[in-house]
């Protein structure tokens, strides 16, 4: 189902303001890596963000991921104040591990291998 137009702005809105929380909160560089958020999905009833954030260079993405679910309050509370006069209600802020980066590259190993035994077929007599 594709997201409606209400969907994407809120999505919009929460991503900016994100990401300059982040970047103030000091949450942008921990575990000697950086995190950007990936992406932001709304449910269509407005009431859940899904938060979507990608790891750089982080030595424990997992304890990383907890810490922030655990600052979470603290997110949502600066949030509120930023969006409150473009939001009648805050959605709920659900933090996830954006592997995509991860999915790519195992998808492109395994396509180099591929290549690599059908040039091996083609050699053999």
């Amino acid at each position: 189902m594709t997201e409606g137009k209400r969907q994407k702005q809120v999505a919009a809105v929460l991503e900016k303001e994100l990401n300059d929380i982040f970047q103030r909160l000091g949450l942008a560089m921990i575990d000697g890596g950086m995190i950007s958020i990936s992406a932001v999905k709304i449910t269509p009833d407005l009431f859940e963000a899904r938060i979507y954030l990608s790891f750089f260079k982080v030595n424990n993405p997992a304890d990383t991921l907890k810490s922030i679910q655990e600052r979470a309050w603290e997110i949502k509370k600066e949030l509120t104040a930023r969006v409150r006069h473009q939001l009648r209600s805050m959605p709920q802020l659900s933090f996830y591990i954006d592997d995509t980066l991860e999915y790519v590259d195992k998808m492109e190993q395994l396509f180099k291998e591929i290549k690599q035994e059908e040039e091996k077929i083609k050699k053999k007599p």
